[in-house]
Order: C-alpha cells, then sequence, then structure tokens
C-alpha cells in the first residue's frame, strides 16, 4: 500500500536525527518500529561489600550508567533505489558523533544524545522491504525534556534613595532590582545547567539559592572585558572563554557545583564586583528524567 509523507504508523514515534521511525518520511519510505530496548531505564552502577563477622552488606553510593539503546524494525519504500538510500540514511544518522534521539511520549517529548555503539544490522525481505536493527548508547542517562528553557539577566542595582541637600526626617525610597533567574526542573531527575557570562565584568560571581535554603557559589576571579564569553558547564565541570580556552583555573567552587533537583526550583543570582550595565548572564536547563 502507497504511504503518505508524514503519515504516523500508529504506536511509539522516535526521531533518530532526521529519520522518522514509526512514521513516513518525504520520500514516501515507511519505517515501521518494532522494538525500542533501554528506553525504559539506564543502567546503574553499585558496589556492595559483605559485612564482616555480620548480616548484610555496606552499600556504595549508586548511580547511573551510560544508557544503550536498540532500536529495530521494518522499512518499507516504493522502489529498490529509495530503499537503497533510505538504508544509506540510517546508517548517516547512527552517527559516531553526537546524534539526537527525540522519543515522543504521551506526557510530552523527551531527548537524549547518542552515538552509534554496535554495527547496524540490515537485510533485503524484498526488493522494496528491509528489516533494520541499530544500536546507539547515551553517554549520559538523562532523558530530557526538548522544551529548551533559559532567562537572562543583568547585575543588580538600586534607584532611588536619598540625594543630597539632606533636610530631616530622613526617608529613603530605595529599591534594588536584582538580577535573578528562578529555574524550575519538572523532572523526575536533578539537571544541571549551563551560564554563559558576558563581559564587560569583573570577578564575576553566580549564586545559586537551593531548594533547603543552602547556597552554592559560583565565583570567577578574573576580569572578562567587552565581547568576551565565558561559558560554564555544570556537568561536564568546565569553563571556557570565548569558545577556546579553558579557564577553570580561574573558577572556584567552594560548595559544589550546582544542580536544579527533581520537581522543584532554584534561584540563580548573578553578581560582581562592581557594576556594569553592559554584563550579563544567561542560565539555560532542561527538565530531566531519570
Amino acid at each position: 500500500m502507497p504511504f503518505t509523507a508524514g503519515q504516523d504508523l500508529g504506536g511509539l514515534r522516535v526521531d533518530l536525527g532526521t529519520i522518522p521511525l514509526g512514521g513516513v518520511d518525504a520520500n514516501g519510505v515507511a519505517w515501521s518500529l518494532q522494538s525500542f530496548d533501554g528506553w525504559d531505564s539506564a543502567e546503574v552502577r553499585s558496589e556492595y561489600t559483605e559485612r564482616e563477622a555480620d548480616h548484610g552488606a555496606w552499600a556504595s553510593p549508586v548511580y547511573l550508567g551510560s544508557r544503550p539503546i536498540t532500536l529495530a524494525g521494518t522499512v518499507t519504500a516504493p522502489d529498490r533505489e529509495t530503499l537503497e538510500d533510505a538504508l544509506e540514511r540510517l546508517r548517516s544518522a547512527a552517527a559516531l558523533g553526537d546524534t539526537t534521539l527525540v522519543v515522543y511520549e504521551l506526557t510530552g517529548s523527551k531527548q537524549a544524545t547518542v552515538r552509534r555503539s554496535g554495527k547496524p544490522l540490515m537485510a533485503y525481505v524484498t526488493d522494496r522491504i528491509a528489516t533494520y536493527s541499530v544500536l546507539v548508547t547515551a553517554a549520559d542517562p538523562r532523558r530530557y525534556s526538548t522544551d529548551f528553557q533559559s532567562g537572562t539577566v543583568g547585575l543588580p542595582f538600586t534607584t532611588g534613595g536619598l540625594t543630597p541637600p539632606l533636610t530631616p526626617p530622613l526617608v529613603s525610597t530605595a529599591t534594588t532590582v536584582s538580577g535573578e533567574i528562578t529555574a524550575v526542573n519538572d523532572g523526575t531527575f536533578g539537571t544541571r545547567p549551563v551560564f554563559v557570562i558576558t563581559g564587560p565584568v569583573t570577578g564575576p560571581q553566580i549564586i545559586t539559592q537551593m531548594p533547603d535554603g543552602s547556597v552554592r557559589f559560583l565565583t570567577y576571579t578574573d576580569v572578562l572585558f567587552g565581547g568576551d564569553q565565558l561559558v560554564i558547564d555544570t556537568d561536564a565541570k568546565t569553563c571556557i572563554l570565548n569558545g577556546t580556552a579553558s579557564r577553570r583555573r580561574y573558577l572556584t567552587v567552594p560548595s559544589g557545583w550546582p544542580e536544579i533537583p527533581a520537581d522543584a526550583a532554584v534561584s540563580f543570582q548573578f553578581r560582581a564586583q562592581s557594576y556594569n550595565a553592559s554584563a550579563q548572564m544567561t542560565a539555560t536547563w532542561r527538565s530531566a528524567w531519570m
């Protein structure tokens, strides 16, 4: 039967790069998705040491490992040439570098970044139909929302206040406008933001107010000049100036790297040694699920 471009084949829909598994692409190729293993849960890393002369064992901290994912199904094309082209595109989509895998769930679409981690298996059934099985792995096991969230603020400043000459009684009407971003994680697992600080600014600092009242500080002890951009990735734990130069040695993290806990909100505050109206801080993040 002929298929229509954009048609949904029913069942689960997954995009591996530009390949619409569970749907029909612009060339009229139907990508049936019959097996999708690994999305339900990531691997777990843990150790247990037996207690000496006692019941039970000592448990180490438990961490999620990488997330291997297998996608398998059938490709149906209008003709042999289109089928061969489709299989070539599938090989390319299961890339050696980073590829975005998007899963369309009823509660909202989620994504992961994957790379090929096994030989793609493909076999012709007829001159128009072939089977496929692709193994990819997400090094970061979190399942992220496809909705990208961000906020941008400048440094805090004060308006109003007392202006000479002063005549008693003195009444101050000063108002401080703070550089603050509220970041919400709607998921079930902690997510880690990326900060971009744009100069000019001296000694910029990011203060994270956690839900339990604790505070975490990221302090950059060097100067950013006009046009400089400093990217702080709290997951990779990197600090990169202007896209090339590591400045991790200038970044102090005295109380731990900030994270937005599951189903919670934190506030990010931007501070510096002195005020500059051109300085900005942008925070970006995605809600994350286990």
